[in-house]
């Protein structure tokens, strides 16, 4: 299973976003550090409108979201962009 598979399903599994879209941004990252040559999953942006997030601070929503995808990130995800918003909140995306 890919990483973006992977983080779109704990996503959908522990806070039924009522939208979400998981970017792959490594093709952005190539020759960023040895070994990154814009291949693979390294790089990923979510954006995510949940219920869940109501209430939040931005900085809650991060770490909610940082806190779910931890196992993505011990495996070697090197970048997590998150833009995160409640039902109603306006986004730029």
């Amino acid at each position: 299973m890919s990483v973006r598979t992977r983080i779109e399903t704990t996503l959908r599994d522990n806070l039924a976003p009522e939208r979400l879209d998981v970017i792959n941004e490594s093709h952005q990252h190539a020759g960023h550090q040895p070994g990154m040559d814009g291949d693979g999953e390294t790089h990923m942006r979510v954006r995510i409108v949940a219920a869940a997030f109501a209430g939040m601070s931005r900085i809650d929503r991060h770490r909610t979201v940082n806190a779910l995808l931890k196992p993505e990130l011990d495996a070697g995800l090197h970048a997590l962009a998150v833009e995160a918003a409640a039902p109603g909140e306006p986004t730029r995306w």
